[in-house]
């Protein structure tokens, strides 16, 4: 039975072309049942929901309106899609705000079926510019694991060129938990991140001890960010310009340091 819980490990990047660099360190994310998390953050005095607190979750860090219910929200997203969303339980692994601060590259939504099967994956992806960009992601059918691909459609690395293929591989977040994804370009693999975590039990005493230990979990995650751009830039990686609305280059050797370094 998968339940909502804390995720504790850690998070890899590779880089293998044009230059190779690797980086890992360790971070925790929430497993949330997004039909219970007003009674989920009210487990202990240090959560909130929808209100500042040492770890806070909040309906606006997510796509859609946010006086509608998620649910409700993934469903018209999913039909926007062309896909309709399994009638089953729907965990959230997400950074929550810490201290009021939130920013997440990545949140992934597991959708099961009455059967407890897990048919769909979303993968809501955010950069540093404030945009999103929503990935449905159903597993290939002659695939073991959950294995899905999908087409990048949102600038979010000054060191990625724009046609990249994504392919994603999941396992269900039970006792551990793996999440990786790769981009290729023409067939060959140029980077990868995996996300590495083990359960520990939503209560009270597990958040203290693990906001002990991350206790600004988000902001370490940005300044992860920029240090690793930093390294990238100082390599000579090559940057590629992010295009505004109109249709203008902007140097990412002026805006790399608030970007973010990853897909």
């Amino acid at each position: 039975m998968i339940e909502s819980a804390l995720f504790i490990g850690t998070l890899r990047h590779r880089r293998f072309a044009p230059i190779a660099h690797a980086f890992t360190y360790p971070l925790f994310m929430a497993l949330l049942d997004i039909d219970c998390l007003p009674e989920l953050m009210r487990v202990s005095w240090v959560t909130g929901y929808n209100r500042f607190n040492w770890a806070s979750f909040h309906d606006r860090d997510h796509f859609g309106d946010p006086a509608r219910p998620l649910r409700e929200r993934l469903a018209v997203d999913a039909a926007r899609h062309g896909m309709d969303l399994p009638d089953g339980r729907i965990f959230l692994l997400t950074h929550l705000r810490y201290l009021g601060y939130g920013f997440n590259p990545v949140s992934f939504f597991y959708c099961f079926d009455r059967a407890e099967q897990l048919q769909v994956v979303l993968a809501e992806v955010s950069n540093t510019f404030g945009g999103t960009h929503n990935y449905w992601l159903r597993p290939e059918p002659v695939s073991r694991m959950f294995r899905a691909a999908a087409t990048k459609s949102l600038y979010v690395s000054p060191f990625m060129p724009a046609a990249l293929e994504y392919t994603f591989v999941f396992t269900p977040p039970a006792g551990r938990l793996v999440a990786h994804m790769e981009t290729s370009e023409a067939g060959s693999v140029g980077f990868d991140a995996t996300l590495s975590l083990e359960r520990r039990p939503w209560n009270a005493t597990e958040i203290r001890r693990v906001l002990v230990r991350h206790p600004a979990m988000t902001a370490s995650v940005m300044a992860a960010i920029h240090r690793e751009a930093l390294k990238l830039w100082w390599k000579g990686v090559p940057v590629v310009p992010r295009i505004t609305a109109d249709g203008v280059g902007e140097r990412a050797a002026q805006t790399s340091m608030s970007m973010q370094q990853g897909d």
